[in-house]
């Protein structure tokens, strides 16, 4: 049986606001708390995958977004609560 997690993988490129990046930074760090090694590309695809397709729930959804003062995750910042991991991009290298 194939899983849909090893399926051809497919590039796509989001845009979003720095904040809401940064939340998909803690939500892998709550993952790897609850003991799951993932990455933001799985976490998203879970997300998008496991999301029931209900139209009036999405669009409720989307609407609570759209509402969300710029603040909103300001309490992200400081989740010293929750493990660090590596972030994603290239490894920098330092020199002896």
């Amino acid at each position: 049986m194939e899983l849909l997690c090893h399926q051809k993988r497919r590039t796509t490129s989001v845009t979003w606001p720095g904040d809401v990046d940064r939340r998909l930074n803690i939500l892998v760090r709550a993952c790897a708390a609850a003991g799951e090694r993932t990455s933001r590309a799985e976490l998203l695809a879970a997300l998008v995958a496991t999301t029931v397709v209900e139209p009036e729930r999405l669009a409720a959804l989307l609407h609570r977004y759209r509402r969300l003062p710029a603040d909103a995750l300001a309490d992200d910042e400081d989740r010293d609560d929750l493990p660090v991991v590596r972030l994603p991009g290239p490894r920098r290298t330092t020199s002896p």
